[in-house]
């Protein structure tokens, strides 16, 4: 096992590997930007050091300045987290070529995952299921329409080298394909330096399941079951759940089967995530492999009983994978909520500024990941993600109801924040009842609603302000004229000396 491990990465993910190292006796460092500088990350970890300025691109995303720390520091091994650098092959590269160890899979798989046709292509190839598309980028305009013709529309255009919904529009007929194209591929270039998309066959109200697999270096590979993420906003999940309401124990086989196959096509290596597709007649496509650990791995974690970071610093320092498929079950439910410093009510828009109080919920089955404390700031550089809050249940109804009282007791001030947003799902009768697919937000979510219950809320405050002041009025007059003859400390009366003159009275 190592001794010491650099995280390149912040918030909370970050203290989340930085706690696994702390379990395990391997020693953490911390890398931060200069508004980090006082973050819980670099708090926590037995070392940190500065990178830069805020920016990302200035910082976390520059490569030689994360492994020169590396090696200044005397850290054997880099565990990138999710996001920034993470799914980069070519700083898992770098990282290989500092005699450093890359906790994650082999820059190959990354760098074939990462390119959709390619995945695709390689997908074909081992027989796992994939939505009818092109086999490789598109060119012209042309292309593009004999393509859509062939697969039928509605159709899927999609940036070929990323994900995260950027580069990606639905087009409903042939005269929007033209205008969807040239958008896509501009925002394509922009997020991911490469303008290359390319089509499939867009999949009416699909659920999005996703499977986490682990393979070590010795050519075992295993799945840990499936994580429910069609409820999304923007393309980006909100809420997660494991295992889905969708799954039966035979799908569940076929779909594992899959993911394990998926994985060993590619020659993978430590923590991965097989994401599908499952049409209404529970037919599943692949859609995407993520090379990295995902945000929503606390829930595995929950139904499971593993720590899947501890098995990713495991399976990095050489070790076979402690546990075979027949070892791996599934017990009770578990639901994570992101809390997005967004506003609900419009259209979930980023809420910057400066969190002024923050009180999260607790309790038996509660767990929050979080990286952010009271008098933090969510500024505009970095993913405006707060904290992750899971709820645990020995069913789906006791784990949805465990999460929404933990959702109304999260006290946060100073931002607004999904949490309404989350409150409301887990009130919605087709959430409850495992009736929703990738639609949800368009077709369930009443923002009228959700003011409404913010109105409510607001007038409530007040009345209850209200009524307290008027209580400390009324409290003020009877004690001053009590003073003029039971005077207690500074002139006024005990208020413990009045209650037990009640109580005897009584």
């Amino acid at each position: 096992m190592f001794n010491k491990v650099l995280i390149a990465n912040r918030g909370e993910i970050a203290v989340r590997v930085i706690r696994a190292c702390r379990e395990m006796g391997v020693k953490s460092v911390a890398v931060y930007s200069e508004v980090d500088r006082t973050s819980l990350h670099v708090l926590l970890a037995d070392e940190a050091y500065p990178i830069g300025p805020a920016p990302a691109s200035e910082s976390y995303l520059v490569a030689e300045k994360i492994i020169d720390v590396a090696k200044r520091s005397g850290a054997e091994a880099i565990h990138p987290g999710y996001g920034f650098l993470s799914e980069n092959a070519h700083f898992a590269r770098a990282v290989r070529g500092a005699d450093l160890t890359w906790i994650g899979p082999p820059p190959d798989a990354i760098a074939t995952m990462g390119s959709k046709t390619e995945a695709r292509s390689i997908m074909m190839k081992a027989g796992v299921p994939v939505v009818p598309g092109t086999p490789e980028g598109i060119r012209d305009l042309d292309e593009a329409t004999r393509y859509a013709e062939e697969i039928g529309y509605p159709v899927l255009i999609k940036a070929a080298m990323g994900g995260g919904g950027k580069g990606m529009r639905v087009v409903h007929e042939p005269s929007e394909l033209k205008e969807s194209l040239d958008s896509a591929r501009r925002e394509s270039e922009s997020a991911f330096s490469s303008p290359i998309v390319f089509l499939e066959k867009y999949l009416e109200k699909p659920r999005h399941i996703e499977f986490q697999v682990f393979a070590d270096n010795h050519g075992n590979i295993i799945h840990l079951g499936e994580r429910e993420c069609s409820i999304q906003r923007r393309h980006q999940k909100v809420v997660e759940e494991a295992p889905s309401p969708l799954m039966t124990p035979e799908l569940r086989e076929e779909m594992g089967r899959s993911a394990v196959e998926a994985a060993r096509a590619c020659g993978y290596q430590n923590a991965g995530t097989v994401e599908f597709l499952v049409d209404q007649n529970r037919n599943h496509y692949f859609l995407e492999m993520n090379t990295r650990l995902q945000v929503e791995h606390p829930v595995t974690e929950m139904v499971t009983g593993l720590d899947l970071v501890r098995l990713q610093l495991l399976i990095a320092s050489g070790e076979k994978l402690p546990y075979s498929q027949e070892d791996i079950k599934l017990n009770g439910h578990a639901i994570e909520m992101r809390i997005y410093s967004e506003d609900s009510m419009e259209n979930f828009l980023p809420s910057t500024g400066k969190i002024r109080y923050l009180k999260p919920p607790d309790g038996f089955g509660i767990r929050e990941d979080a990286g952010i404390r009271e008098g933090d700031s969510i500024s505009i550089f970095y993913d405006p993600m707060i904290s992750k809050l899971v709820a645990w249940g020995q069913d789906r109804e006791i784990a949805i109801r465990r999460m929404r009282r933990a959702l109304m007791e999260y006290r946060i001030t100073g931002v607004r924040t999904t949490i309404p947003f989350g409150i409301f799902v887990m009130e919605n009768a087709a959430f409850r009842e495992g009736n929703f697919d990738t639609s949800f937000v368009q077709e369930e979510f009443d923002v009228e609603r959700l003011v409404e219950r913010s109105k409510e809320r607001e007038m409530m405050v007040a009345l209850a302000a209200a009524w307290h002041h008027k209580q400390g009025q009324s409290i003020s007059s009877n004690n001053h004229s009590e003073s003029t003859t039971q005077p207690g400390i500074n002139g006024m009366q005990s208020g413990w000396r009045k209650i037990g003159r009640k109580a005897n009275l009584r």
